[in-house]
């Protein structure tokens, strides 16, 4: 909290400010004058504004609250990080809550957080009115939610209130400091009753966050994103204030990918938005779909050069059905083995499971390449009657694709 000397309901406030130097008493005589000369612009104690920063000292902060004449006072050290420093500059918009009105209402002052430190009832009971975050350890896990250890005193935070996101798991949050929001303040003969909350918090930094990425926000935009959550359908993107999904289809040319495999939670990663649906729910006004893979080459225009027929590959079986085995050459690129690859030739198999394993590692020869349409086409033995890559290269050149297995067939005998 701030000290006597720099509160602002004391009655020796203006000496405090005074005391910053010559520099900071023309301010408030500037200050004074805007507000006599032109039409006065209230605010109340309890506003959020925002102001732009005009002069930093060493220990208050001047600021110009945004579309009116008049200047807020700021301790310096809301301006300041965990480690000390400042985490503004000169000619920085920043927000902050009006704490109290100066002598006729000519100094506003402002505060941002509960200052390190708090202790006291009146405190508590100020944040409370004026919403200011206040800062709180977890120090245990109850039925329905957790306690907190907020100046000294036992608040309880409900576990649907601890973060933006359902919490399956309370003992995780033990033990770490984090912002609340007090919800609840009453008092009796015990002392002071708090509820506090922490997704209200993070529901009103997504809200700020969420008009400056509405901004960027359209089809085909590339944008920086955080991993949220992940599903078995796929992963939940933070743009900023905002969720995407990323369904699995979308994360890679691979087929099959389970999200946790490729991405974990926290991750940055850069998406590119496919759709944009809006919807009639207040607080998810739009839906959002992304790609990942959009980013990325694909791996089928290089296929023909990469995998010309002919060509012996080693490749992985990654799914069987009644009509053959599909097999991996490579992230993104599969082909088939036809049934009638499988087995020993003497009996007819009435599933490919039956001459093939899944996920058995293989060596194949290409058949056939068709990028056109994504297929190729797969043999387990080498094979007399199947065109080279010069013979695939004449008959694509002749007809501009590859055609059939008839066609290749003709022109290798023709030769």
């Amino acid at each position: 909290m701030a000290s006597e000397s720099s509160d602002p309901n004391a009655d020796d406030q203006p000496s405090a400010a005074a005391g910053e130097g010559d520099s900071f008493a023309a301010l408030f005589a500037q200050s004074e004058r805007q507000q006599k000369s032109g039409g006065r612009v209230r605010v109340k104690v309890g506003d959020l504004v925002k102001a732009r920063v005009k002069n930093i000292g060493t220990s208050m902060v001047f600021l110009v609250i945004e579309g009116t004449p008049l200047e807020g006072v700021l301790d310096r050290v809301e301006l300041c990080g965990p480690d000390g420093n400042l985490v503004a500059n000169e000619g920085d918009i920043i927000e902050a809550r009006v704490s109290a009105l100066g002598e006729k209402r000519d100094v506003v002052y402002l505060r941002r957080s509960m200052r390190k430190g708090t202790s006291g009832t009146a405190e508590l009971e100020q944040a409370f009115k004026l919403g200011l975050p206040i800062e709180g350890t977890v120090t245990g896990a109850n039925k329905g939610g957790v306690d907190v250890s907020v100046a000294g005193l036992r608040a309880f935070c409900p576990v649907s209130q601890l973060d933006g996101r359902q919490v399956d798991d309370t003992s995780a949050f033990i033990g770490r400091k984090l912002s609340f929001k007090i919800t609840k303040y009453e008092t009796d003969d015990r002392g002071p009753n708090l509820i506090v909350s922490r997704r209200a918090l993070l529901e009103e930094d997504n809200q700020r966050r969420a008009v400056a990425t509405r901004e960027k926000l359209v089809i085909g935009a590339i944008l920086p994103g955080v991993v949220s959550s992940l599903r078995e359908f796929g992963a939940f993107i933070d743009l900023g204030g905002l969720d995407g999904l990323l369904p699995a289809s979308e994360i890679s040319f691979s087929r099959g990918v389970r999200p946790e495999d490729v991405l974990q939670v926290g991750q940055e990663v850069s998406v590119q938005v496919l759709r944009i649906e809006q919807t009639d729910d207040r607080r998810h006004p739009e839906k959002i779909s992304l790609s990942l893979k959009s980013l990325t080459d694909d791996p089928w225009q290089s296929a023909v050069t990469k995998f010309p027929v002919g060509t012996k590959v080693r490749a992985r079986v990654t799914r069987l059905e009644s009509f053959g085995a599909f097999a991996e050459l490579a992230p993104g690129i599969e082909g088939l083995i036809h049934i009638g690859e499988l087995g020993d030739g003497k009996q007819p198999l009435r599933h490919a499971k039956e001459g093939i394993k899944s996920g058995a590692e293989v060596d194949v020869f290409i058949l056939q390449i068709e990028p056109a349409r994504r297929r190729i086409g797969l043999a387990l033995r080498e094979r007399e009657d199947v065109v080279d890559a010069e013979g695939a290269a004449a008959v694509r050149h002749a007809s501009g694709s590859l055609g059939t297995f008839a066609d290749l067939l003709r022109a290798k005998k023709s030769g």
